[in-house]
């Protein structure tokens, strides 16, 4: 539960969390765990080439099985993707149904991958009790070809061409439709699910529209390692039931109702049930022979080709789809809405549907009741995370970003036996195959729902992005965030030698270890939000911590020097060089940020077994070592080389570069302004005297080593003998004179701080870009403010000038537990050369400020990631809804990238949520402290309760003309008790946060942080 003080209250939705967790209720078996995008995966790739994307191209999908998985729109399934639901259109102008989004291959874009589809995650919740999803589907045909003509038209140096530049949403045209998906739960029965879809007209014509509902079978019975009598079934049970048979799931029923005809007059809208099978249609795309008459694609062939023999006339199969036609007449009418119900249930509602009579086979009054409880339920779930006063627009912002994340939990497999060696039933794989990609992590059987970065362009798990992920999902599941980050650590995802697992085109691959660092931040957010302190979670990972950081060492400081060579390290192209190969002028680079990382990560793991040895002791000496390791780790950043002493660090410039390194005395450094040069500021840790005096045996140590190693420990890190504010010792990579060097760089507007956060790479390489040539070739790196004008890395991400805001969130934390030590004694100018000059906890909120400006509307009505897209801006049917790009342009703050990608983008949701209550608009001055005075009093004296943003009400208006929405019930005077003492509580805790802020103090609490060990 949410605790506010010391009162805890828990809100309907948690009570589900609780019984989900006390395993009582499975209440997360279903959940919207289908797949945005199964074709072109590295998983479904049986080639000898090794290119997914031409494998199974967009084009296969409508009538070829997946192996590993299935995908749909606004889809559900169970936790191990046995049966799905998913939603299908047509709007008599396509050549085939809308099945599934739509987007670009990798080659076919001018950016690489790419959505081209104009969808929105809109709410969720943790139980996934209620969900809201909308998909705007155009009236006139979709323009797929015009999508791949003019992307592949395009060079790298322009944008890439949208859905939206297409015109086929154009302003006061409107020919389309807003589809609004919403599936609730039952209230008593957790397996019990209710859909329903409102697709509003939002043309000026009346125009007709098919809404097919799908349920079907993952096929799991065609490669010959299931026996055939465990092969599912659906049939019709009545005019509208599908019943379903599975071994594993039992029997279920799809539930269908009558929709309201295109107008008051018309008829009901009766669907049609049509069976086929989920078998790959090889006459189609093979001219071969079908194992089966009914295949994949019977129900485009049936509705849009009108072949009607095409679907299972016996009305059995393992896909089903309930066919509704809107299309009486011209259609549904302007401004009118179609609406479908129905539900999927492990039992039947005896009463059936007679035409013309009242009796139907679902109570719709009753069925509309539930859906709005649902949505109420959510709403105060909500309003109890950040119950703070903030802006609407901020609120709505942090809800859909948090929805977002829960929308792009995924059912996740992938067996590598099975993949490399093929299947008993199928041909054998080319032989070349197995030494493409992936070939030593036999080891890996994966079967689990996973948060993934981007529920369409990156529909598999990145080990770093899961890190960031699990930040703002701890602050509304910390169980859902802990098993992440369990199970990366288990034996059958993490290497047999420690490592980590990066991603399904190359687990090998490097991504900088920020594990440790979400592990102890999602425990934290947990014992501060919820009260509750896994210790088991804890440990278990951190044991599982022990053998990768041992992986690091030994593989990634080949040589000993604690100067680490990480590779790749996730920042794709920020290098001269690709950091994955060999460097073309031989010998080695020596990395500041990889070498950062490491420091970071040591302290990481200094604090967890800190927290550790409150409860075992035994823990103080694991605490020591990682205390040592970060001293040498810190003293190599002055790394000696054939008795010579080299250093990352230029003093001149004031900054860390990397190095490349010959041997002996011959290095060169490489003097690129970029996130690697600020990545040592991640490395620092502040350690409590109190806490220090709770382990006597650590305390001996650290003193020890201060005293008789002072060479090492004051040489190049902060001094360990001077203590800060609250008596603190810090442990830190830089100085106070380098940190403030550093920050005189970051913080200056025409070199990293944009409007919009620090930019991956200096705008002084705008003027100015670093060149090598190398055996008469050319390498160059300059500033890109937005998409990358390379193919480095698959040319879909770009380092070398946008906002990222995972790298960004690091900065904040770094800034706030320098805070903590130097406390107000320490203020440097922000932005440099403003006059203006702040202490790092006010320059860490100006930033968390400036990076919601992405998102948040500006006083002229504008959002910087729109672009200046006066529909997205300004359009009242698309100006409330977001996307949460992969990253943002560095000037403007345009989104660019993976559009869905609330994965480490999800991370606005907590930056709202600890600093939104003092968030001014954007592109506005930051506020003088008179007028700040005036702002505060005024909130203040307002907030006489907290106010729950749209909590439960009724409505008496019908959207289908056919039920009203049923009354609330009254709730009990305990009920009401419990809720005002609540209430009362909350109340308090607003109070003491408006309090902070009016006397000008960083909303950071430094005695309830989140980042450190402290004794209690």
């Amino acid at each position: 539960m949410v605790k506010h003080g010391q009162y805890e209250y828990l809100t309907q939705e948690e009570r589900r969390l609780k019984e989900d967790r006390e395993r009582r209720k499975y209440w997360k078996k279903w959940g919207p765990y289908l797949s945005e995008r199964q074709w072109g995966t590295v998983r479904e790739d049986y080639s000898e080439s090794g290119d997914a994307w031409s494998h199974f191209p967009h084009d296969h999908a409508r009538s070829r099985t997946y192996r590993w998985g299935e995908d749909g729109i606004a889809g559900v399934s169970d936790t191990h993707g046995l049966q799905n639901i998913s939603f299908v259109f047509w709007n008599e102008h396509d050549d085939f149904l809308k099945e599934r989004l739509f987007g670009l291959s990798n080659p076919q874009g001018n950016h690489g991958e790419s959505l081209k589809e104009a969808h929105f995650h809109l709410d969720n919740t943790p139980t996934h009790s209620y969900m809201k999803y909308l998909y705007k589907y155009p009236q006139r045909k979709f323009p797929y070809e015009p999508l791949v003509a003019e992307n592949s038209r395009r060079s790298r140096d322009v944008p890439e061409f949208t859905l939206t530049d297409t015109g086929i949403f154009k302003v006061r045209d409107d020919r389309y439709w807003d589809i609004f998906i919403e599936t609730a739960k039952d209230t008593n029965d957790e397996e019990e699910l209710l859909f329903r879809v409102t697709a509003w007209n939002r043309g000026p014509e009346p125009a007709p529209l098919h809404i097919v509902p799908h349920m079907w079978f993952r096929n799991t019975w065609a490669w010959g390692h299931e026996d055939e009598s465990k092969k599912p079934n659906i049939k019709q049970e009545g005019p509208l039931i599908a019943g379903s048979k599975h071994w594993a799931l039992g029997d279920r029923y799809l539930q269908l109702s009558p929709s309201p005809g295109v107008t008051p007059e018309s008829p009901d809208v009766l669907p049609e049930l049509m069976f086929t099978d989920n078998d790959t249609n090889y006459k189609c795309l093979f001219d071969g022979q079908n194992q089966t008459p009914y295949v994949k694609d019977a129900f485009h062939r049936y509705i849009v080709d009108d072949e009607k023999d095409a679907v299972n006339p016996a009305k059995t199969g393992t896909k089903a789809a309930a066919w509704y036609a809107f299309e009486e007449g011209d259609g549904v009418p302007p401004g009118g809405c179609a609406v479908v119900r129905f539900k999927f249930s492990r039992n039947v509602e005896s009463r059936s549907y007679i035409p013309g009579e009242s009796e139907i086979g679902i109570d719709e009054e009753l069925f509309d009741d539930i859906i709005e409880r649902r949505r109420s339920e959510a709403d105060e779930f909500y309003w109890r995370i950040s119950p703070l006063p903030m802006a609407d627009d901020l609120r709505n912002i942090q809800r859909q970003a948090l929805s977002g994340m829960l929308w792009t939990k995924q059912y996740y497999h992938f067996v590598w036996d099975q993949w490399a060696n093929g299947d008993p039933s199928q041909p054998p794989p080319p032989p070349g195959r197995k030494g493409i990609r992936n070939q030593t992590w036999k080891h890996m059987y994966l079967d689990d729902v996973l948060s993934m970065p981007d529920c369409w362009e990156y529909p598999f798990f990145a080990a770093w992005d899961t890190a960031f992920h699990t930040i703002p999902l701890a602050m509304v599941d910390p169980d859902f965030a802990k098993k992440q980050l369990d199970l990366l650590t288990r034996e059958w995802y993490m290497h047999p030698n420690g490592q980590i697992p990066a991603y399904e085109w190359n687990f090998g691959d490097v991504n900088p270890p920020v594990h440790a660092w979400a592990v102890f931040r999602t425990f934290k957010i947990e014992r501060k939000m919820y009260g509750r302190e896994d210790l088991d979670f804890l440990e278990r990972v951190f044991q599982k911590l022990l053998l990768n950081f041992t992986w690091w060492v030994n593989r990634k400081d080949f040589d000993g020097k604690n100067v680490f060579e990480g590779g790749f390290l996730g920042l794709d192209n920020i290098g001269i060089f690709n950091r994955s190969e060999p460097l073309p002028t031989g010998g080695v680079l020596e990395q500041a940020d990889s070498t950062g990382w490491m420091a970071f990560y040591s302290l990481s793991m200094l604090n967890i077994s800190l927290e550790l040895a409150k409860h075992r002791r035994i823990y103080e000496d694991i605490a020591s070592k990682f205390f040592e390791h970060f001293i040498f780790i810190s003293d190599a950043m002055t790394y000696k080389d054939g008795g010579k002493e080299e250093s990352l660090w230029n003093d001149e410039d004031g900054f860390y570069y990397d190095a490349i390194s010959w041997g002996g005395p011959f290095s060169q450094q490489m003097p690129v302004k970029s996130l690697v040069g600020l990545i040592p500021l991640y490395a620092v840790l502040t350690l409590e005297p109190e806490l220090i005096n709770k382990f006597p045996s650590f305390k001996k140590r650290m003193e020890w080593f201060v005293e008789m190693r002072n060479d090492v420990a004051e040489r190049n890190i902060a001094s360990m003998k001077k203590r800060g504010q609250g008596e603190r010792i810090l442990l830190s990579l830089v100085s106070k004179d380098r940190l403030k060097r550093i920050l005189e760089k970051m913080l200056d507007e025409d070199e990293f701080f944009s409007d919009h956060g620090i930019r991956s790479l200096s705008k002084h390489h705008k003027g100015n870009p670093y060149c090598m040539n190398v055996n008469g070739q050319e390498f160059k790196v300059d500033y890109v403010p937005g998409d990358s004008n390379s193919a480095l890395f698959g040319g879909n991400s770009n380092w070398r000038g946008p906002i990222w805001l995972c790298v960004n969130f690091l900065l904040i934390e770094s800034l706030l537990r320098f805070y903590m030590f130097y406390g107000e004694s320490f203020k440097v100018e922000c932005p440099t050369g403003s006059g203006e000059y702040m202490h790092l906890g006010h320059v860490a909120e100006e930033l968390q400020h400036r990076l919601q400006h992405i998102f948040a509307r500006a006083d002229d009505g504008r959002r910087a990631c729109n672009a200046g897209n006066n529909m997205l801006d300004f359009d009242p049917n698309w100006c409330d809804y977001l996307w949460f790009h992969e990253f943002f342009h560095a000037d403007t703050g345009a989104g660019l990238g993976a559009s869905h990608q609330t994965g480490w983008t999800g991370l606005i949701a907590k930056m709202i949520h600890d600093s939104g209550i003092n968030c001014r608009l954007p592109q506005t001055p930051r506020t003088p402290r008179t007028a700040a005075d005036h702002y505060f009093d005024d909130i203040f004296n307002r907030v006489s309760k907290p106010k729950p943003y749209m909590g439960r009400r009724a409505s008496t208006r019908s959207i289908d003309a056919r039920s009203d929405w049923a009354e609330e019930d009254e709730e009990t005077e305990e009920q009401k008790r419990e809720r005002e003492k609540d209430d009362k509580e909350v109340l308090g805790y607003v109070s003491n946060h408006l309090k902070r802020v009016k006397s000008h103090a960083s909303v950071f609490d430094e005695e309830d942080d989140e980042y450190e060990v402290h004794v209690k």
